[in-house]
């Protein structure tokens, strides 16, 4: 929970995220070490980055280069203050926030900046992240470490940008603040379905972009999307933490404070907007078909398929066709989806995507097709590595045998 404040606080010092991140783990370590013996404090958080910051220090005086180091910055680093910026509107004080644009610097490449950031920041596992893009893990584990040697090769600065150089990182920045929340609305593994940690800290980055970049719609548009979902988040599992379907949940649960919030942010998206709605626009308008119905049965899933198909012309992605067909087996009946779905089960990024067996059996129950139904649910349940949604996908197959 405190890995990347820790390391967003030590990338100051030390100017080197996996240096950071090293030195993050060992701040753990001596605490695993240390409490035991002499009881948790009363700030583990605070504990465990004095003693990251230590290290740093000390390290940096251990390299040749230290009064110069010193000299430059003009005080003990272990009270070094942010370097300077220009004042506000643009002035940003927050580590986190710093250290995604540093891993989103332009010399990294997309899918490299977003892994990054991911796992310094979100405190992802080399598995998640490929689930979350669907490739495999040695190929996000290979990204992550010549993304770290590359931003040590360049002497990349820990900085946030400003201008041009900021709106060039802008895309990256909103895709790792919107996997992030994403891993925490729905973890790939693990024995709980959700991760509020996760999810708390993307919002909290993603309000913050709004205020420091009020003329960009796809800001706000990202902001209203995951108010509208996190406002869901009480009414997404019941007692014991398992999963509770879309279609099941009971909507008097849902938040109405991040209701009202995400149609306002909704509202400053198409305030800002010139052309187009971008991707983000567009998934915030999904969300907030959602957040009007009183029912499941009352969503306007006309539009909502509307939506799905601008959205996959704006930004084709087969999980966007897949989300089409759900919203298409609303709006026009099972048996249109199904032909949707069926011609996704060619497509190699969803080979061991559990919710493309999860919605070919959703939609073969409603068919009639039970057995096939069936299958399909089993299928999910081999796919997925999350113990609550395993359970409910394999008590949807019993389900099937009645």
């Amino acid at each position: 929970m405190e890995s990347a404040r820790i390391i967003a606080g030590v990338t100051r010092i030390v100017r080197d995220v996996g240096i950071a991140e090293e030195l993050a783990q060992d701040a753990l370590v001596a605490a695993l070490e240390q409490w035991p013996r002499d009881g948790v404090p009363d700030n583990p958080g605070a504990w465990l980055m004095a003693t990251a910051r230590h290290r740093a220090v000390d390290l940096v005086r251990r390299r040749e280069n230290y009064a110069r180091k010193l000299a430059e910055m003009g005080r003990d680093l272990s009270h070094t203050p942010p370097p300077e910026e220009p004042s506000a509107p643009d002035d940003i004080d927050d580590d986190l926030l710093r250290l995604v644009f540093t891993t989103c610097h332009p010399v990294l490449s997309a899918e490299a900046r977003i892994a990054l950031t991911l796992r310094l920041l979100g405190g992802l596992t080399t598995p998640e992240i490929a689930r979350a893009f669907l490739v495999p893990e040695s190929t996000v584990a290979q990204r992550i470490v010549r993304a770290k040697r590359t931003l040590a090769a360049k002497n990349i600065a820990f900085e946030v940008p400003y201008g041009p150089d900021r709106e060039a990182r802008l895309g990256s920045v909103l895709d790792v603040i919107y996997l992030i929340f994403n891993e925490g609305y729905a973890a790939t593994a693990g024995d709980d379905w959700l991760r509020p940690a996760l999810c708390e800290d993307a919002l909290r980055l993603a309000r913050i972009l709004s205020a420091l970049m009020p003329k960009e719609p796809e800001v706000h548009g990202l902001t209203s999307l995951l108010e509208f979902q996190a406002s869901r988040s009480a009414a997404r599992t019941d007692p014991s933490g398992a999963p509770v379907l879309l279609k099941d949940q009971n909507r008097r649960r849902w938040n109405r404070m991040l209701i009202a919030r995400g149609i306002t942010a909704l509202g400053r998206t198409d305030a800002t907007a010139t052309g187009a709605p971008g991707p983000y626009a567009l998934q915030a308008a999904i969300a907030a078909c959602h957040a009007h119905a009183y029912s499941y049965e009352d969503t306007d899933w006309a539009s909502i398929a509307t939506l799905y198909t601008l959205l996959a012309a704006r930004a084709p992605s087969p999980v966007v066709e897949l989300n089409r067909a759900v919203a298409v087996s609303m709006a026009d009946g099972p048996e249109a989806a199904l032909e949707i779905v069926d011609a996704l089960t060619a497509e190699p990024a969803l080979r061991d995507y559990h919710l493309l067996p999860s919605v070919r059996g959703d939609l073969l129950a409603r068919l009639g097709r039970t057995a096939e139904a069936r299958a399909e649910f089993e299928r999910a349940a081999e796919l997925t590595r999350n113990e609550q949604e395993r359970g409910l996908l394999l008590a949807r197959a019993d389900a099937c045998k009645a």
